[in-house]
């Protein structure tokens, strides 16, 4: 029997984890399937025929000792996403890549160091009242805010202060994030399975379900689609998984907000044939 590792973190919390959903369809296809924390040490990665980071929600608490990990794993077995991709994958100046070849991504401005005084500068350069401030590495949500030109000082120097040593990126605040949602699409092999819509929480910004974000299944619209296809299309060779989150601008584009392959919610359990659609691929990936 093929023995398939899902990696995940050591303690799930409150995080809404369903991956569990494509076991049984993988052991009807002859695999046996364990999760196992990013951490461990004590079965030697050797033991499976590929390993699947899944849910490592807690890496980039310690992005190195991370990759040191799926250094071992990629020397001794199978690993997916492949390891180049994770490296470029894990740093957000990737959509500059993505932007380089064409595809359309919520505008941008990337800050090494940010101060107090460079938030006025950043909205007059973005041409808004309201920005979005996150770090290049990170995920979840997690130290991303919503900046007015209307906030306080004492929050302004606040958020400063988190960024004053550490990259960060600036963005638009894009209005239809609240208005109608933020749109993922899931790729397996380069194929396309399923999409979701996320609708933030009411005075929220942030569409993750571990900040109360309301989440449903849609059929895309073809043109949605098609940008999806587009940004997949620029990964040769495709990757085994891959999400790709969307927001609607103002002129009715829709605009990439980010390309997950490391460690994305696949939300398997919106669509009932989205577990098979992943079983399989990963049935049909090559192990050696």
């Amino acid at each position: 029997m093929k023995k398939c590792a899902f990696l995940s973190l050591d303690e799930t919390g409150d995080y809404v984890i369903d991956d569990e959903y494509a076991i049984e369809p993988l052991t009807e296809l002859g695999w046996q399937v364990s999760t196992v924390t990013w951490r461990q040490t004590e079965i030697p990665w050797s033991d499976f025929d590929i390993v699947v980071i899944r849910s490592t929600w807690d890496y980039w608490n310690d992005v190195p000792a991370f990759l040191d990990t799926l250094e071992r794993i990629d020397a001794e077995t199978k690993l997916v996403n492949r390891l180049d991709l994770v490296c470029w994958n894990l740093v957000k100046t990737y959509m500059r890549d993505l932007q380089e070849k064409g595809i359309g991504i919520v505008p941008t401005h990337w800050v090494s160091s940010l101060q107090v005084e460079s938030f006025a500068a950043l909205q007059k350069e973005l041409g808004t009242d309201e920005l979005v401030v996150k770090p290049t590495v990170g995920a979840n949500g997690d130290d991303a805010y919503r900046v007015s030109s209307d906030d306080l000082p004492e929050r302004l120097e606040r958020i400063a202060g988190i960024f004053n040593k550490r990259d960060c990126m600036v963005q638009p605040f894009m209005p239809n994030i609240i208005s109608e949602g933020e749109y993922s699409l899931f790729f397996f092999a380069g194929q396309y399975s399923h999409a979701i819509l996320k609708t933030p929480a009411e005075s929220e910004f942030r569409s993750q379900e571990e900040h109360g974000g309301e989440i449903r299944a849609v059929v895309p619209q073809e043109k949605l689609l098609l940008r999806a296809h587009q940004a997949v299309g620029t990964l040769v060779p495709p990757p085994l998984y891959a999400r790709i989150d969307f927001v609607r601008d103002d002129k009715d584009e829709f605009l990439v907000m980010e390309l997950e392959l490391i460690e994305p919610s696949m939300y398997l359990r919106m669509d009932p044939l989205a577990p098979e659609r992943f079983a399989m691929a990963i049935d049909k990936w090559p192990v050696q």
